[in-house]
């Protein structure tokens, strides 16, 4: 069975080399994006099972860049991570299709679980397991 991909995307650089490294440590197969635009071409090349992705980044935040990549992979299961307790962009979220949204920064024992859960939701409505 092959790791499951996670793509994350960020532009604090130090935080996402420091959360692949933990990644890949937890067996997940990781490939990163510093920004939501390049974000969307490394998708469609890479087909993550689950992308994690900041809310605010500089020139395309995280809700532009979740409908971009809802676009080219839809049925990826994104979450949202968010340093700012902000209910209405965490429904809008929602609303336009993120698997969850989490508060930045996001303790792994918490992010894992997450990511587990999304690629197997995921996996499950694809028909590639079943449950029961």
């Amino acid at each position: 069975m092959r790791k499951t991909r996670v793509m994350l995307v960020d532009d604090e650089r130090l935080y996402v080399e420091s959360l692949a490294k933990v990644l890949r440590r937890r067996g997940f197969e990781v490939v990163v994006a510093f920004d939501g635009s390049s974000s969307i071409a490394l998708a469609a090349e890479q087909d993550p099972d689950v992308v994690v992705l900041d809310m605010r980044m500089p020139n395309q935040d995280g809700i532009a860049t979740l409908e971009e990549l809802r676009s080219v992979i839809p049925s990826t299961p994104v979450i949202l991570l968010t340093g700012h307790a902000d209910l209405e962009s965490a429904s809008a979220a929602l609303e336009r299709g993120a698997a969850d949204v989490l508060l930045k920064p996001c303790p792994v024992d918490v992010l894992v679980p997450a990511i587990e859960n999304a690629a197997e939701r995921k996996a499950v409505a694809l028909g590639l397991v079943t449950v029961g």
